[in-house]
C-alpha cells in the first residue's frame, strides 16, 4: 500500500476532498447496473406482494385477535381462514373517502409546509451522475414539525379533528398509505423514465419499480426523498402514539408509563430527524439509494403503521396485562436513552466530519445538542479514492455504530408491552434484518470503491455494527 495512506487528524490537513481520476473511473462504475439485489425480479415482486398482506396479518391479529398470532386449526380451515382475514380486511380496512380525507390533508399540508417555511441551507455531497455537482437542500424540518404539532394541537382541542380518531380507522387510514405508496413509485417511475432521467437501470421492469428509476427527484426546493424519510413515516408515528396516549386518557383518566415511553421514544427519534436535517443530505440514503417502492412504500405505509404496534396494543387493551414494576420502568427509560444518545452522536459524527471534509460544516444551534456530537481533529484513512473513512469517535468501535443503538431502540419500543404480545417484536425482528442485509450491500460497494483501503479499514475497525460481537 502506499506509505501516505495512514490515519491522521483533520488538523493536519484542511484541503477539502475530491475523488481523484481512479476514484472517479470507480465510481462510473457503481452508477451502474451491477447485479441484482433483494433476489432479483422474483425476489422483489414477492416482497412488493408480501409487505401489504404481512401488514394486514399482523394489524388482524392485533385488532381482532388480542394481539396473538393465529393461523388455520387445520388443513380445511386454510380456505375459512383465508376468508376471516379477508372479512377483516373488507369490513375494517376498506380505504374509505374519510381516510383518504384524513391521510391526504396530512401528506399535502406536510408538502405546503415544506414549500413555504424558511430553512436551513446545506449543501450535499458531490453526486457522480451530475458530474460531481453538489446539490443544496432547504431543511426546514424542525419549524414544520414545530408547525405540525401546533396545528394538530388546535384541531385536538378544538374538537375539530381528535386524535383518537387515528385509533378507531386505523385500518382504513393504513390502506390509504399503501395506495400512496404503489401511486407514487409506479408515479415516480413512468415519469422518471418519460423524462430520460433514469440511472442505474437494470432493464426490468418490476426490479426497477421497486428499487427506483430517478437519484434526486425535486419539486423547487423541495427534496421528495428528504422530505419523504421524515415529514411522512416519523411525524404520523408520533402522532400516533399521540392518539394512543389521547384513547388511554379518555378511556382511564389516565395514560400509563408505557404509552409515554412510546410518546418520548417516537419524539426522540422525529426531533433527532429535525434538529439534525442538515446531516441527512450526507448520508448512503440521499447520496445512492434511488426513490423506488423500496424507500417510498416504506416510508408511506410501512414505517408509520407496524413501527406503532405497540402503541395500537397499548390503545386497545387492559393496562394490567402490561403493567411493569418501577425497576422495570427505570431500566426501560435508561435503555432507550442511553440507546437514543449513541444513535444521536453517532449520526452527526458520521454527517460533520463529511462536512469537515468537504468544507461545508457550520454549527447550527437546534435542541438538543448532545455532547461528543462533533469530533475535534478526527482520525481518518485518506483513500485512493479521494474520500476519507472515520476511525475515530464512536466508529473506532464499529463500522455501523449507529446500527447498534438503533436496533436497542427498536427493541425497547417491543419490550414495553412485555410478553403481553408478540407482534410488536416484529419491528425489532424485520430492523435486524434489514440492517444485517444493509450492511452487506454497503460494505460489498464500499470493497468495490476503495478496495486495499477498505481492507486496511477493517483491519482498524474489524465490527460491523456490534462491537466486540458482529
Amino acid at each position: 500500500m502506499e506509505s501516505d495512506r495512514r490515519s491522521y487528524g483533520a488538523v493536519e490537513d484542511q484541503r477539502v476532498i475530491a475523488p481523484t481520476e481512479q476514484g472517479k473511473e470507480i465510481d462510473k462504475k457503481l452508477d451502474r447496473h451491477l447485479n441484482y439485489e433483494f433476489g432479483g425480479p422474483w425476489g422483489v415482486t414477492a416482497m412488493m406482494t408480501g409487505f401489504p398482506l404481512l401488514m394486514y396479518y399482523l394489524w388482524i391479529c392485533l385488532q381482532f385477535y388480542d394481539g396473538q398470532i393465529v393461523y388455520p386449526s387445520s388443513l380445511g380451515d386454510v380456505k375459512p381462514f383465508i376468508l376471516r382475514m379477508w372479512g377483516h380486511v373488507r369490513d375494517d380496512a376498506t380505504p374509505t373517502p374519510y381516510a383518504f380525507a384524513i391521510y391526504s390533508t396530512f401528506f399535502f399540508y406536510q408538502l405546503l409546509i415544506a414549500f413555504i417555511i424558511p430553512g436551513y441551507k446545506q449543501e450535499g455531497l458531490p453526486v457522480p451522475s451530475l458530474n460531481y455537482k453538489t446539490l443544496m437542500y432547504n431543511c426546514n424540518a424542525l419549524g414544520c414539525f414545530y408547525t405540525t404539532v401546533v396545528t394538530v394541537a388546535c384541531l385536538h382541542f378544538s374538537g375539530t379533528f381528535r386524535l383518537t380518531e387515528v385509533i378507531d380507522h386505523f385500518g382504513e387510514i393504513m390502506s390509504v398509505a399503501m395506495i400512496y405508496g404503489f401511486a407514487v413509485s409506479f408515479g415516480a417511475y413512468f415519469i422518471t423514465v418519460l423524462r430520460g432521467q433514469q440511472i442505474r437501470m437494470s432493464g426490468n421492469f418490476a426490479y426497477d419499480v421497486f428499487m427506483g428509476a430517478v437519484l434526486n427527484p425535486r419539486i423547487g426546493s423541495v427534496d421528495l426523498k428528504m422530505w419523504a424519510e421524515v415529514r411522512i413515516p416519523w411525524n404520523i408515528l408520533f402522532l400516533i402514539s399521540l392518539a394512543g396516549a389521547s384513547k388511554q386518557y379518555d378511556e382511564y383518566g389516565y395514560v400509563t408509563p408505557n404509552m409515554w415511553f412510546m410518546v418520548l421514544a417516537t419524539f426522540l427519534y422525529l426531533n433527532a430527524c429535525c434538529k439534525a436535517e442538515e446531516c441527512i443530505p450526507q448520508t448512503w440514503d440521499m447520496f445512492h439509494e434511488k426513490w423506488g417502492f423500496m424507500v417510498i412504500f416504506w416510508n408511506f405505509a410501512g414505517v408509520p403503521f407496524t413501527y406503532c404496534y405497540s402503541i395500537l396494543y397499548m390503545a386497545t387493551h387492559d393496562p394490567a396485562k402490561y403493567k411493569f414494576s418501577t425497576l422495570g420502568y427505570v431500566a426501560l427509560y435508561a435503555t432507550l436513552l442511553t440507546a437514543y444518545y449513541i444513535f444521536d452522536t453517532s449520526m452527526s459524527q458520521k454527517s460533520r466530519f463529511r462536512m469537515q471534509m468537504q468544507g461545508t460544516y457550520k454549527i447550527r444551534w437546534t435542541f438538543p445538542q448532545l455532547p461528543w456530537g462533533t469530533i475535534e481533529n478526527p482520525k481518518y484513512i485518506q483513500t485512493a479514492h479521494g474520500n476519507r473513512l472515520l476511525i475515530d469517535g464512536w466508529w473506532k468501535y464499529a463500522r455501523k455504530p449507529n446500527y447498534s443503538a438503533d436496533l436497542v431502540q427498536s427493541l425497547s419500543w417491543a419490550l414495553v408491552v412485555g410478553t403481553a404480545s408478540p407482534i410488536p417484536y416484529f419491528y425489532p425482528v424485520f430492523f435486524i434484518t434489514v440492517l444485517v442485509h444493509r450492511c452487506g450491500r454497503d460494505f460489498e460497494r464500499c470493497a468495490l470503491k476503495y478496495g486495499e483501503d477498505w481492507e486496511e479499514y477493517c483491519k482498524i475497525v474489524p465490527y460491523r455494527f456490534i462491537p466486540y460481537v458482529y
